[in-house]
């Protein structure tokens, strides 16, 4: 891999409009806003089948997080695949892989072993296509039109994610769990179907990539790690991931304590839904305010205090607060997730141009990996001190992540300039013509 120079973005902001406009992300920001919540409707109803099938809490709470530790290692053995495929074919074929599996779910009556193998190995393939879409999300957008897309994306994730779970209890009281993950296949085959035919047929070296042998699954396997190392090695990219990855696993492993929170502080049946929606809520208007009011300089300038906005009000926790106080805390927690918008220019700007599919492989893959260690590490700690305690413990340690960054994120991201370097990120040595280490 080799970096490229990109061309200097000043500090133009865009807007949503502009954004909207760009046909190829229309259609990709569409099926992915289905997607997920077609994910949630089949990972809900995926652990309601389980839990009635066993009546097992673990069983079920295992079918729940099936899905995101095995991304890591998909992204690790089958990464590169996300630069060397057609997109659309890989597009394609990964959501008709997930309704494929959620078919087998909802019309064969398997051992729960089975069923959470099957679960297991499709999500290995879903951080490749993922990163082929970010990828193409990528060269289909420019500078801020960029920041601005993987703002829509994550409004309409956090939209996804409230209507997925509204769904899925809709849907599993009405049609039953089986019945409901035919539901949810039925959503991922429309996505299939959307961009097998809107999409154009490019190569992966039309769309940016590198075209690259695929036909071997060993080669497949040599290359991503070889390119995995490569992209972990860059000083830079390595930093700008944690930063990307640490507060939201924090955060979203708190998430997972609040049923338990509202069971421990006696609340009314249902409200536990109330504070997981909080999350969400803020994300979606942090997203809006900060993604549409504010110039790109002043977003990365504005990257550290969002950080700690994440986590400080978690810390409020620690006061065992009822419910109007944790709400409006979880609500503050989730505006500050807009942090991340400043660091997508500065991360772009990292990534090597043959080397962007499975950059975003890995960065979305070791998030949700991430957060599902979270979650299970909390859930440790909280058997010791108590979930209110537990999810201030979150809170700091977000807060102290916010200090981490803040020691070597700049106030705003230089205008790249040509690289003229002849050495690797992990090298120290900067030549006249690169722009300073971060």
């Amino acid at each position: 891999m080799t970096p490229t120079a990109e061309p200097a973005q000043g500090d133009h902001r865009a807007t949503y409009r502009e954004v909207l406009a760009e046909p190829r992300f229309r259609l990709l920001f569409a099926t992915r806003a289905v997607a997920i919540t077609a994910d949630i409707l089949r990972i809900t109803t995926f652990s309601v089948l389980v839990f009635s099938a066993t009546g097992s809490a673990s069983l079920s709470a295992a079918a729940f997080g099936i899905g995101f530790i095995p991304q890591l290692f998909g992204s690790l053995l089958l990464g590169s695949l996300a630069d060397q495929l057609p997109p659309r074919a890989l597009i394609t074929g990964g959501y008709a892989l997930t309704c494929a599996a959620a078919l087998l779910l909802a019309l064969v009556r398997m051992p729960v072993a089975a069923s959470l193998s099957v679960v297991a190995l499709v999500s290995l393939a879903t951080p490749v296509f993922h990163g082929a879409s970010s990828r193409l999300v990528a060269e289909s957008l420019e500078g801020d039109a960029y920041v601005l897309g993987r703002s829509l994306n994550n409004i309409a994730g956090a939209g996804a994610q409230l209507l997925g779970l509204a769904l899925g209890g809709a849907t599993v009281a009405a049609l039953g769990p089986r019945r409901a993950l035919a539901a949810s296949a039925v959503l991922y085959l429309g996505c299939a179907l959307a961009i097998r035919i809107r999409l154009p047929r490019l190569q992966p070296g039309e769309s940016g990539g590198t075209p690259g042998s695929a036909g071997s699954d060993s080669g497949a396997v040599r290359a991503s790690l070889r390119g995995a190392g490569l992209l972990l090695r860059r000083r830079t990219v390595r930093r700008l991931m944690l930063a990307q990855w640490l507060p939201v696993a924090f955060v979203a492993g708190s998430q997972g304590l609040l049923v338990a929170y509202s069971g421990e502080r006696h609340f009314a049946p249902g409200w536990y839904a109330v504070l997981m929606g909080c999350l969400p809520v803020g994300m979606l208007v942090g997203d809006l305010l900060v993604g549409r009011l504010l110039r790109p300089p002043t977003r990365e300038r504005l990257v550290v205090p969002l950080i700690a906005l994440t986590g400080l009000p978690l810390v409020g926790f620690a006061a065992q607060p009822g419910v109007g106080v944790s709400s409006c805390l979880l609500l503050l927690s989730g505006l500050g997730y807009a942090y991340q918008l400043g660091l997508q220019r500065p991360f772009l700007n990292a990534l090597p141009q043959d080397g962007r599919g499975q950059a975003f492989s890995l960065l979305g893959a070791g998030s949700i990996t991430l957060q599902g260690v979270g979650a299970v590490c909390l859930g440790a700690v909280a058997a010791a001190i108590g979930t209110g305690g537990a999810i201030a413990l979150a809170g700091g340690v977000v807060a102290l992540s916010a200090g981490w960054i803040l020691t070597w994120h700049p106030p705003a991201s230089p205008v790249p300039v040509p690289n003229c370097s002849t050495g690797s990120e992990n090298s120290t040595e900067q030549h006249a013509c690169s722009p300073p280490a971060q």
